[in-house]
């Protein structure tokens, strides 16, 4: 039975284009058992209709704050009572700025005023509006508030931009707030994870990095988080914004993060080292920028970073120690050996070399290898893998 059963989920939508996607939500967290209603702003029915919204959720569809006959039934303050979560999906950043100050000028933002229960906004926006200093500003008071953030993901935009702001896929959010209902299968527990990519300077503009993303690192980190751990996050650079609920600790080098995760293992009780950490760095970083000379030829000397998840296996510190193997051939025989080699619980394997599922997708494919066996999943967005991980990893805890 979904935690979503009997749940009274009130809907805002707001007037994007991704609007369209809010009747895919509400047929989503119906089938999760969840009684929906719908508040539209007026910008909103300009993209999607009233009628569309009540046939799918059963239920009379609000838009007026000063409607006289809603007010005798279910006006604003009935509405907030009622609600055990607002999900405002989309959430534009006109309607961030309103709930950032407070305003009350229309039904939902008066409701969101009203109400005492969880509030969730899906971002949507155009990337440059996303990335802009107001539109974070505002967030970062949200966030402060308790107000979750669920998403944006990155991709094609539909003014043709690409990057952050696309509305989270509807499975996504209705997973969210599942996850808000859920008795946390890793309350009390401590949760350490890496993400990212790490850079290794060869001089101050040049680094030896990789196409690490990030995605899967923060992914897991954002479900651990959502089962009741406490959450620390330590990543390399990425793009990412960091999830909501996470200690966060941004490193550049392999040694940085090596010394960030030893600092923090203690009374761990799960480390996931799901960063891409560069193997080698150079000997030598050179102090000014380096100059191209006549020689065809450079070379530059490496030396071996620190194995960090084999470092941590080796304290006897935390009871679940987990990798990933990011391989382009061999993946399950170059897993299996790293599982054993570095003494680890669990290793996550994937294949890098696959379109649409390697470094920067949003999805994934991966086998699960313990000492128990393997277990593929597959076909599924980063998120719901990470949510299908932690619970494996609370089985083996």
């Amino acid at each position: 039975m979904s935690s979503l059963t009997n749940k009274n989920v009130l809907l805002g939508v707001t007037g994007g284009i991704a609007a369209y996607k809010s009747a895919e939500l509400i047929r989503r967290l119906s089938e999760l058992g969840a009684d929906v209603r719908v508040v539209m702003t007026r910008a909103a029915q300009e993209f999607i209709t009233p009628l569309t919204m009540q046939a799918l959720s059963g239920n009379p569809v609000h838009t007026d704050l000063l409607d006289v006959a809603a007010e005798a039934a279910m006006g604003h303050i009935q509405l907030a009572r009622w609600a055990d979560i607002i999900i405002i999906a989309p959430c534009t950043a006109d309607f961030i700025a309103k709930l950032a100050t407070g305003e009350g000028s229309d039904l939902l933002s008066t409701v969101c005023l009203a109400a005492k229960s969880d509030l969730a906004i899906a971002p949507a926006m155009n990337q440059a509006m996303w990335g802009h200093q107001a539109t974070q500003a505002n967030l970062a008071q949200l966030i402060d508030r308790g107000v979750k953030v669920w998403g944006p993901a990155s991709g094609e935009q539909a003014c043709g931009d690409v990057g952050l702001g696309r509305m989270l896929e509807p499975s996504e959010i209705a997973s969210c707030a599942e996850a808000c209902f859920d008795s946390g299968v890793l309350a009390g527990k401590k949760v350490v994870l890496t993400a990212g990519p790490t850079r290794e300077a060869i001089d101050p503009v040049r680094y030896i990095s990789n196409h690490s993303s990030g995605k899967m690192g923060y992914a897991l980190a954002r479900a651990a988080a959502e089962a009741g751990a406490q959450t620390i996050l330590i990543s390399g650079p990425t793009n990412l914004p960091p999830p909501a609920d996470v200690e966060f600790i941004a490193v550049e080098s392999a040694e940085q993060m090596n010394a960030a995760v030893m600092a923090r293992i203690e009374n761990a009780q799960v480390f996931i080292g799901a960063a891409a950490v560069a193997d080698y760095r150079p000997v030598q970083c050179a102090a000014a920028k380096l100059k191209k000379t006549a020689s065809e030829t450079m070379s530059i000397e490496l030396t071996k970073n620190p194995d960090i998840i084999a470092g941590v296996a080796e304290t006897n510190q935390v009871a679940c120690v987990i990798g990933f193997a990011a391989e382009t051939d061999n993946l399950l025989e170059y897993a299996r050996a790293k599982r054993v080699n570095k003494k680890l619980d669990m290793v996550i394997a994937n294949d890098v070399s696959q379109p649409g599922i390697g470094f920067n997708s949003d999805n994934n494919n991966v086998t699960v290898i313990d000492a128990n066996g393997e277990t593929e999943i597959a076909g599924l967005s980063k998120y719901q893998l990470a949510k299908q991980l932690i619970q494996l990893i609370a089985q083996k805890i």
